[in-house]
């Protein structure tokens, strides 16, 4: 897989990390507009999920209740080091992609810390006992997931 130079590589993840930070950003206003207030549920995909209107003020899985401040710095960490990762090495494309989606999904959760001292969370699944998330939460799972995926395929990460 080609790697692109290090300005193209730099454009793509801060225009992935921008965009999920946008989309999780709205997704979240419109949210509690739709539900205005914290418990408020209304059906989205019946049998598997509704919105759920949860104001979280700990990590996933509400671990760390009330330490918003070090998950502040951890965002700020991972998306440095993630930037500074694709600026210094020759990585792929995928792995750039999978990077952004980490950095800016910690930044989306991060905007809400700073501005309301909670992040707001809003998928319920209605299958199964399972944590409420929200689309910064997906980014970052899957981001995960997918730098896991070109570690272990090694021409995933250098090209």
């Amino acid at each position: 897989m080609k790697t692109l130079a290090r300005n193209k590589r730099g454009a793509i993840f801060l225009l992935m990390a921008a965009a999920v930070v946008v989309l999780d950003q709205l997704t979240k206003a419109w949210l509690r507009q739709a539900l205005p207030n914290e418990g408020d549920r209304m059906p989205f995909i019946p049998g598997v999920l509704e919105l759920l209107h949860v104001e979280n003020s700990g990590a996933a899985f509400s671990m760390g209740e009330g330490k918003g401040y070090l998950f502040i710095a951890i965002a700020v960490a991972i998306a440095v080091f993630a930037f500074a990762v694709v600026l210094k090495e020759q990585i792929s494309v995928p792995f750039t992609v999978a990077l952004a989606s980490v950095a800016g999904g910690g930044i989306g959760n991060m905007i809400d810390r700073i501005a309301k001292g909670t992040v707001t969370d809003f998928f319920a699944t209605t299958f199964m006992d399972f944590p409420v998330f929200n689309v910064a939460d997906i980014f970052v799972t899957l981001g995960v997931i997918a730098c896991l995926i070109c570690l272990f395929k090694e021409e995933d990460v250098r090209g």
